[in-house]
């Protein structure tokens, strides 16, 4: 595949107008090119750059200097990537909107650094925007096997052997994020706890079982747990509580941001359908493109799985319980497919209730949609699922 194919992508900062925001997103998402991109003429402070950081560190008001004394073109933001690696500068951005209304753009791969820094985030003043993986609808020609082999990072899902950059994406990981972190001398015993952690991409964390991997106390994985959260680099999935009638399960899944992050840690090989990492990996891919419907479509609508006691699960809930999903990566679907659905029907009616699966066709099997995936994903998309 092309290594220089380009990507038209969603994210647009809709509804931005002329207020400050943050674009967050992990790194490699492209959010330094969607930037230009979107706004071609504006000024732009790359702090990854050693000369600009060095300069902007040691001196942070030379920032508001420089923008009284330019003049941009109309409506054209001043744009701060990376802006987590000097907290001090957002003393002087919030000077400039509050008392020159300068329209910003801040980017970074973690507002963690920010907040504990104690600059906060422009005092609720800006809006909050995320950039994800690659998804479906962006990307020309999906090839589902090679997404699920090489994951949704562009330089990755181009990439004829993703594995080496994906070795080099968590070396980089380590060193600039969790090294910032005061956690220099950890870094090794960090690493064991990524390579752990990975066994709980999609499942409930038991973060004694975790600890005990990597050799560190409970407190201190759940801990790390957080940085991964804090950075962008993983994500809760909150058990679905509403009004249980069942015992459930109340502690939270674990999914890594990108699927061929997750894929390099646990060392799995080629994926093919039919086997249970396949399965396993679709999963986490749906899971992916839900959460990026969610901020992409500006609904915001929270997502959760739901498990009881029983063992009686359904992989994603969306909203508050309107649509219940669940993924099997097989085809065709059978009536065992559907034992969590029914029982989560029996006790939230949901609006609608869909397996997404392997099949050639849709079906309707009791009430419950069986969707092909990528009939699934049209549906997502075009804003027919959830509304």
């Amino acid at each position: 595949m092309a290594a220089h194919q380009k990507f038209k992508r969603l994210q647009t900062l809709a509804g931005r107008g002329s207020r400050p925001c943050f674009l967050w997103g992990p790194r490699q998402t492209g959010k330094s090119t969607l930037l230009k991109e979107l706004f071609p003429a504006a000024r732009n402070y790359d702090i990854l750059l050693s000369e600009e950081f060095e300069r902007l560190v040691r001196k942070p008001s030379i920032l508001r200097e420089e923008v009284l004394a330019s003049s941009s073109p109309h409506g054209s933001p001043i744009v701060i990537d990376e802006v987590q690696k000097i907290p001090s500068l957002l003393d002087e951005i919030h000077w400039l909107i509050r008392e020159r209304a300068v329209p910003f753009i801040l980017c970074g791969s973690s507002p963690r650094k920010l907040i504990r820094g104690g600059g906060g985030l422009l005092g609720g003043r800006a809006l909050r925007y995320e950039l994800h993986p690659l998804v479906y609808p962006e990307i020309p020609g999906f090839d589902l096997v090679r997404a699920l082999n090489h994951g949704l990072l562009a330089p990755h899902y181009v990439s004829d052997d993703p594995i080496p950059q994906l070795h080099a994406y968590v070396g980089s990981y380590l060193r600039e994020e969790i090294a910032a972190e005061g956690l220099a001398r950890s870094l090794p015993v960090f690493a064991r706890f990524l390579e752990s952690a990975a066994f709980s991409n999609g499942e409930i964390i038991n973060y004694q079982n975790v600890a005990s991997d990597c050799g560190v106390s409970r407190p201190t994985a759940t801990a790390y747990f957080e940085i991964l959260s804090d950075t962008l680099i993983g994500r809760f999935l909150p058990s679905f509580r509403k009004r249980p009638k069942r015992r459930v399960i109340q502690a939270p899944k674990f999914y890594f941001f990108d699927l061929g992050l997750a894929n390099m840690l646990l060392k799995r090989g080629r994926l093919e359908p039919g086997g249970e990492a396949f399965g396993k990996a679709l999963e986490h891919f749906i899971h992916q493109e839900i959460i990026a419907h969610s901020h992409y479509s500006r609904l915001g609508y929270p997502l959760s799985f739901w498990r009881t006691a029983s063992q009686l699960e359904v992989d994603f809930i969306l909203g508050e319980g309107e649509v219940a999903v669940e993924v099997k990566a097989v085809a065709p679907v059978s009536e065992r497919h559907l034992r969590g659905l029914r029982a989560f029907r029996e006790e939230y009616r949901p609006r609608r209730s869909v397996v997404v699966s392997l099949d050639a066709r849709p079906r309707i099997m009791d009430g419950i949609q069986v969707l092909p995936w990528r009939e699934f994903l049209e549906e997502l998309w075009a804003g027919k699922l959830i509304h």
